[in-house]
């Protein structure tokens, strides 16, 4: 089960870029305007709340070259959702560039560029390299440690609650598991701070000590630095869990205290500290956690007691059956907020990534249901054949006549062996399906949510009048062969829209399981840039493509058929200013 949860790790860890919380809502200068006089600050707005790097701006003037005498990157007064910079005192006429690169609230850095003029126009604006979104080493590693510590939580705090709250008998069986959670937590946590500095600029995982300085002063270093103290208090609690057999309500509480602030630390770096009801959100976000490592991590317990038990005291299962009741009420409720909140409409459903991910979840959690609600079936034949066995062997008080020897002791609530199989096989289902749902949940986490993608549209400045490119790529592969018709809208400098259908010789419509679009300016040695089209069911698109620069760009198209079969094929297409 551990090998497979991590192959899926690496196959969701490794595919595509991280989608970032934070979305660009406008730019002071907007991007492509032409100002009379040279403004004295640069201000980006975000949908939410923004960390700042180094070198978060980069300001590239007509012939160029960078600009001097740029201030230090800083928020606007009250205001963390901006980014600002104060310019030169005085700024030649011409096109200037404009690169950022900015960390969102839930830890993912996204970066972009823009432009603006002061008088007029020049007539070639400076190529800025933005810089990658993020490094694919460092960010496959980061994306690892990012599940593996989830997991670990689920791990850890699940196995400590089923320990005090169900008491099994053997409770020293279940060490090797809260170690290994703790061990888990504690070895990604570290990986997690190490490449902290790396991830958010975008370069390979390298340790540099100012970098790693700057990292501690920050929010998510902050919040990883939390847990790791918290993780040292942990270790002592768990010395003493499994040499005492009962603990003082004082202990209990003790525990618990601990298990909400390991929460608190992801609620602390996530989607839930931005945007709209930041305190019930991050209140949502601590009890989903804690809601899921019960139920996910006492099913690992729970699964491993029984295979280690030949015959399980009834109590166990039965005081676990109305735990992870508890625990699926808190998730559907906080569920429920959490997308709502993230979402913000019925068509983000469809309509983003976000929904597509969440609809996946919750059919993930339908069987996960499904399967609980198996398990607590057997438990109740389990009661019910517990009832009849302490009836059956009940031995009738005799009345008069010699003495009877005492009857042996009945030993209560033991499982029987078939029964206890069938409820094996279910529990270990439900944590298999559990680990899909938390992994879908890790990748939730760092995916732009629907609400902050529709408020970013909502407020993207107005283009002038669209003007839709259409162009036609035929291809030929194996036995495959038709062509790719692409619509540009509006094919000009800033952000596009794309739409590529493919259609077979004849004309009809053909389903292919991969296509990818790219977009290079070769007179300005600019690109690759991935258009990162995804699939809309019939026909794939994208929403935010931006091309800085007019020209004649070389657009790119590589068509999957099959397994082995692929194709690119290229044609040039004009992006007007």
């Amino acid at each position: 089960m551990l090998l497979g949860t991590v192959l899926v790790l690496l196959v969701l860890g490794g595919a595509g870029t991280a989608s970032a919380h934070a979305a660009l809502r406008g730019t002071d200068p907007e991007d492509g305007s032409v100002v009379k006089s040279a403004p004295r600050h640069l201000t980006l707005t975000f949908t939410e709340s923004v960390g700042l790097l180094d070198d978060s701006f980069r300001v590239l003037g007509p012939d160029g070259r960078r600009v001097s005498g740029v201030g230090d990157a800083e928020h606007a007064p009250d205001s963390s959702d901006t980014a600002r910079v104060t310019l030169p005192a005085k700024l030649a006429q011409g096109t200037y560039t404009v690169g950022w690169r900015v960390v969102s609230a839930d830890s993912h850095p996204v970066s972009g560029a823009f432009t603006f003029s002061v008088g007029k126009p020049s007539p070639a604006a400076a190529v800025v390299d933005t810089g990658p979104v993020e490094n694919p080493a460092t960010a496959g590693l980061y994306k690892i440690a990012r599940y593996l510590a989830y997991l670990a939580a689920a791990l850890l705090i699940g196995t400590a609650v089923f320990v005090t709250a169900c008491r099994p008998p053997e409770p020293h069986r279940l060490r090797r598991l809260l170690w290994a959670g703790w061990w888990t937590l504690l070895g990604s946590t570290l990986v997690l701070l190490v490449l902290r500095a790396p991830y958010e600029t975008g370069t390979a995982p390298t340790f540099d000590a100012s970098a790693f300085e700057r990292t501690l002063t920050g929010r998510p270093g902050a919040v990883l630095l939390i847990r790791l103290a918290l993780l040292a208090l942990t270790a002592l609690f768990l010395v003493r869990l499994l040499r005492r057999e009962s603990w003082s309500r004082g202990w209990l509480a003790t525990g618990t205290a601990l298990a909400v602030a390991l929460a608190l630390t992801w609620a602390a770096a996530e989607h839930a500290s931005a945007g709209i009801q930041v305190p019930v959100a991050m209140t949502s976000a601590a009890l989903h956690v804690l809601a899921m490592a019960v139920w996910l991590g006492g099913l690992t317990a729970l699964v491993t007691t029984l295979y280690r038990t030949s015959a399980m005291p009834l109590f166990v299962v039965t005081r676990f059956s109305r735990l992870a009741f508890t625990s699926v009420t808190v998730l559907v409720v906080t569920g429920v907020y959490q997308s709502w909140r993230g979402l913000g409409s019925w068509n983000a459903f469809t309509d983003t990534t976000y929904g597509r991910l969440l609809v996946a979840k919750l059919a993930a959690v339908a069987l996960v249901l499904t399967a609980a609600a198996c398990s607590r079936r057997w438990t109740a034949r389990l009661v019910a054949a517990e009832a009849e066995t302490v009836v059956r062997e009940r031995v009738p008080e005799t009345v008069g006549g010699p003495p009877q020897p005492p009857a042996e002791p009945v030993v209560p609530s033991q499982t029987s062996h078939p029964h206890q199989r069938n409820l094996r096989r279910f529990v270990l289902t439900e944590v298999a399906v559990g680990v899909v749902v938390l992994v879908i949940s890790t990748v939730l986490s760092g995916t732009l949510p629907g609400r902050a993608q529709a408020e970013a549209a909502e407020s993207a400045p107005a283009a002038g009048p669209a003007v839709a490119s259409v162009t036609n790529i035929p291809f030929s592969v194996g036995s495959a062969s038709g062509r790719v018709q692409i619509t540009i809208d509006p094919a000009r400098t800033g952000e596009n829209s794309v739409e590529a259908v493919v259609l077979t010789r004849d004309g009809g419509f053909a389903i292919v399981p991969e296509l990818r679009l790219s977009f290079t300016l070769p007179a300005k040695d600019l690109g690759p840039i991935d258009a990162e089209l995804k699939d809309k069911g019939g026909y794939w698109a994208t929403n935010s493509l931006t091309l800085p620069l007019a020209g004649d760009w070389t657009m790119k198209a590589t068509i999957r058929v099959s397994e082995i079969d692929q194709v690119s094929e290229s044609k040039t297409v004009r992006i007007v200013g």
